[in-house]
């Protein structure tokens, strides 16, 4: 039996099914094993870690636990309780008016925060207008319909995850900014604060950058300083604000002190910085990577709930959950009725009941006839089950949003 427990309760002879530990960046330790040494608790109660999951069957039980299935069982009960309040932000214009201006905008959002850190790598000349530029109109689409750029970040390639993370980012903060209703300049500043958050990565070595293996201890130490790298390179940047700095410098920064590259503890982490914290963490358990296998969105969603308190702030994760949507514009859903289909409208007054267009039927394994469904309508009988893995189903969601 798949057990959660606390780090305390950890001993030697058991077995760990998964650290928990996803929350932290760069995470590539084995996730999974016998524990045979006290230095092993040690190495991951310095991590931060809070809750770890075992396996009973393999290795030593302890009565100091909770099933997963029951952290599962509450996880979808504290989301569907924050789905019942209405989504933050209605869209002025449809999602295919919009995401022709999405496609350009994330597709020059990539290229600016490339050409950035390329220039800043060599220590050629930095032009940060463009970035300013840029940040309006990621605003400016955002408040037309932020499902556009939103279901643009869930479609990406897992050897870019540098730059479509950065973009991605600040898309998050941008719709997480609206949603929390910051002042324009506020918002402008998070905007470039996220497009540059990673920056200090070009003085990280690229064998390291790169490394689809684990990292050591003394290579995941030089790691974690790209953080301080990125707030002393923009404090240094003309034409870049303070909040901007803040929001780069404080993205790794977590609740119970844990984080780095300050170890800032609850609200000695700016509110910002604990905005940009949460949406950091979405974004990196959601994308597939070359040693991560993405989470789907909701499945995202419940880990932040369980991560809230010891590292995420609990309220602005609610707030999150509910500017972002229990089912975001492009997941893949599976229906009561055996359907799959993905979600291409939010509904305004249940997060829980979207629009989604159907294409494949799981029981049948077979394609067929498109049809767009409103499960508000009474006339419709389908729930929405689970959220569904695109790629379980060779399914291109793309090809269902416009």
């Amino acid at each position: 039996m798949i057990k959660r427990i606390p780090i305390s309760a950890l001993k030697v002879g058991m077995y760990i099914t998964d650290l928990n530990n996803d929350w932290i960046p760069h995470n590539t330790q084995r996730k999974h094993g016998v524990i045979k040494r006290e230095e092993t608790i040690e190495k991951i109660r310095k991590m931060g870690v809070q809750f770890i999951y075992i396996d009973a069957r393999k290795g030593t039980d302890t009565q100091d636990s909770e099933t997963a299935a029951e952290v599962e069982e509450r996880n979808e009960e504290a989301l569907q309780k924050a789905g019942e309040q209405k989504p933050g932000i209605t869209p002025r214009v449809s999602l295919s008016e919009e995401m022709v201006t999405a496609l350009g905008v994330h597709s020059q959002a990539q290229e600016l925060v490339g050409s950035f850190m390329n220039s800043a790598k060599i220590g050629a000349s930095i032009d940060i207008a463009p970035l300013h530029k840029l940040a309006d109109e990621l605003q400016s689409s955002v408040a037309r319909n932020a499902n556009a750029l939103g279901c643009l970040g869930r479609i990406r390639e897992k050897d870019n995850y540098l730059l479509e993370h950065s973009v991605n980012l600040s898309v998050l903060m941008t719709v997480f900014g609206q949603y929390r209703e910051l002042s324009a300049d506020i918002m402008h500043q998070t905007i470039v604060g996220a497009l540059l958050h990673d920056l200090g990565k070009i003085l990280t070595p690229d064998e390291l950058l790169h490394k689809p293996g684990r990292l050591s201890p003394e290579e995941f130490e030089v790691m974690k300083l790209h953080a301080r790298h990125s707030r002393d390179i923009l404090s240094a940047t003309e034409g870049i604000g303070e909040l901007s700095v803040i929001t780069a410098a404080q993205h790794h920064e977590r609740m119970d002190g844990s984080g780095y590259p300050e170890g800032l503890k609850g609200e000695q982490i700016s509110v910002y910085g604990r905005m940009v914290a949460i949406a950091d963490v979405y974004d990196a358990i959601t994308a597939n990577r070359v040693y991560h296998r993405g989470m789907t969105p909701t499945q995202g969603l419940k880990k932040l709930l369980e991560w809230s308190g010891d590292h995420l702030d609990p309220a602005l994760v609610k707030q999150f959950i509910r500017c972002i949507g229990l089912y975001p514009v492009g997941s893949l859903v599976l229906l009561d009725s055996g359907r799959l289909g993905v979600v291409v409208e939010i509904n305004e007054e249940d997060q829980r009941l979207p629009i989604v267009r159907v294409m494949y039927h799981t029981k049948f394994r077979m394609p067929i006839t498109v049809t767009t469904i409103d499960l508000s309508k009474t006339s419709s009988q389908d729930r929405i089950l689970r959220a569904v893995d695109p790629d379980e189903y060779r399914i291109d969601v793309r090809k269902f949003l416009s």
